[in-house]
């Protein structure tokens, strides 16, 4: 069935060419968490819409293909997939789940094996990165036919499941959904002044303009006089929704929209950063020390 497949590869053009182009925000919920992907796509033209994607999550997932020939070329030195999780890892992503993905054109189908000798070059490359991988999920699925998604696959009965140790505990589960539920959520440092920084700004009819983000820290409520920066625009919030629900406060963590009063779209982009105009709200920086 094409339900899992093609349930992120939306656009025409992307379907054309088979890959995945623009970070499509596309959100479900597990037995324990609201999940929200942010699609980034595996493509060496589109590593600037992956890098946008990737500084707002909590949890990475790489997805490597299994077929003949597919992961050598993901991997090797100029492929996607190390530089996606290099990426993922200098942004800040910590938390990692690998889906080794295409199980059911391996040689034979559904090799364990193949998915043994995949799981043990990836390991040792995100080792490098500063990933440990015996806190990272290896979970061998076919995204196409639905092994190991959301239940166990009968197609692979040699995997037994996989487990990882953190120093919060260990984990275990079977399936990629399984991987999921067990993402640790990060602390959520409410406390702090308000930083948005606008991933997009939408124009909706009958509505106004609605910058779009993830809260890194602080609150975000409607009634709030909020100011851009760099562009030193201060508006009043006058609401905040997650989810297609009206929001009363959103936390560190959250991907929301906000509706603000007179300001245009065209006045606003991307990249600039919202804060609280009475408390100490963003402004520029003379020097920082990078990483």
């Amino acid at each position: 069935s094409f339900k899992y497949a093609w349930v992120l590869d939306k656009l025409k053009a992307e379907r054309e060419r088979g890959i995945t182009i623009d970070i499509a925000l596309w959100k479900f919920e597990t037995a324990k968490y609201y999940v929200t992907i942010i699609d980034a796509p595996g493509h060496r033209d589109f590593i600037k819409n992956m890098i946008t994607g990737t500084s707002q999550a909590d949890c990475a997932v790489l997805i490597v293909a299994a077929g003949t020939g597919e992961f050598e070329a993901g991997i090797s030195k100029n492929g996607q997939t190390r530089e996606h999780a290099l990426l993922a890892f200098t942004l800040g992503v910590r938390q990692l789940i690998v889906g080794v993905n295409k199980m059911d054109s391996t040689e034979p189908p559904y090799s364990e094996p193949r998915f043994e000798e995949i799981k043990k070059e990836v390991s040792s490359y995100i080792k490098k990165i500063g990933y440990n991988p015996v806190a990272v999920v290896f979970v061998p699925i076919s995204g196409w036919h639905g092994d190991n998604m959301l239940e166990p696959s009968t197609k692979m009965p040699w995997f037994k499941g996989w487990s990882i140790e953190r120093k919060e505990g260990k984990a275990e589960g079977k399936t990629l959904i399984d991987a999921l539920d067990a993402i640790l959520p990060p602390s959520r440092p409410t406390d702090k002044p308000l930083r948005l920084p606008l991933q997009d700004v939408y124009k909706i009819g009958g509505i106004g303009t609605v910058p779009v983000g993830r809260v890194e820290t602080g609150v975000l409520k409607p009634g709030m006089v909020v100011v851009f920066a760099p562009a030193n625009i201060t508006t009043e919030v006058k609401s905040v929704e997650m989810h297609h629900e009206a929001l009363q406060e959103a936390v560190p963590g959250d991907n929301v929209g906000f509706n603000v009063k007179n300001v245009s779209v065209k006045e606003l982009r991307r990249g600039y950063v919202a804060g609280d105009s009475k408390n100490n709200p963003p402004k520029g920086a003379a020097d920082f020390l990078a990483q």
